[in-house]
């Protein structure tokens, strides 16, 4: 049998949303075949803002409100501002979007959307950005924000992407936002509210936002 010789013409690189919409089980522990997909995006990026980047915050500290406003769309905000550097002016993320390695996971779950709104404030000046999947569909513009700082995310799931009649959940006491490696499955500050049932749920043996 002849011995095969990889080369450089054998390996493929994929671009960061390429990625994810090839892998998701890497990203959200679920295949695009998976009824269960939807769920997972939403808990793993309200689940990154418990257990932000070490540069970020420490774990369970970030405050977290959520919102499901239809099937395949939600919004997260948090009260953290990585996003912006010391000056108050936008670092460049993925594709020179408002996300970052930092926020990797919701950069993921912008890939798997056909929208995304990401706006970050802090200090009185805050920037808006508009993405299609990952990829800006401008640079950030500012606007004038509430008192404080925080992140927003706002994702309409692309149904392309995902199998026909995928949902997220409205079983909210079934969402796993820590994992399997976190030491305190009940820490952080987050609550979720369902615009389709009207129902509000809090993260267990946690304040509220």
């Amino acid at each position: 049998m002849a011995e095969h010789r990889y080369s450089a013409a054998d390996i493929t690189i994929l671009e960061f949303d390429d990625s994810v919409r090839t892998r998701t089980a890497m990203y959200f522990r679920a295949s695009r075949e998976s009824p269960e997909l939807a769920t997972r995006v939403l808990s793993e990026v309200v689940g990154h803002a418990l257990h932000p980047a070490t540069r970020v915050g420490p774990p369970h500290t970030a405050r977290a409100h959520a919102e499901i406003s239809a099937d395949l769309a939600f919004s997260v905000e948090d009260d953290l501002t990585d996003a912006l550097d010391d000056q108050g002016r936008p670092r460049p993320g993925y594709y020179d979007s408002l996300l970052g390695p930092d926020r990797w996971l919701s950069g993921a779950a912008a890939a798997l959307s056909g929208r995304t709104v990401v706006e970050v404030w802090r200090d009185g000046r805050g920037f808006r950005q508009e993405l299609a999947g990952l990829r800006p569909l401008g640079a950030p513009e500012e606007f004038e924000p509430s008192a404080g700082g925080g992140t927003r995310l706002s994702c309409e799931l692309d149904p392309a992407l995902f199998a026909p009649g995928s949902a997220i959940t409205t079983d909210l006491d079934s969402l796993d936002l820590h994992g399997t490696h976190c030491p305190e499955p009940h820490g952080g500050h987050v609550t979720i509210r369902d615009l389709r049932t009207s129902r509000e749920w809090a993260a267990p043996n946690a304040g509220r936002p």
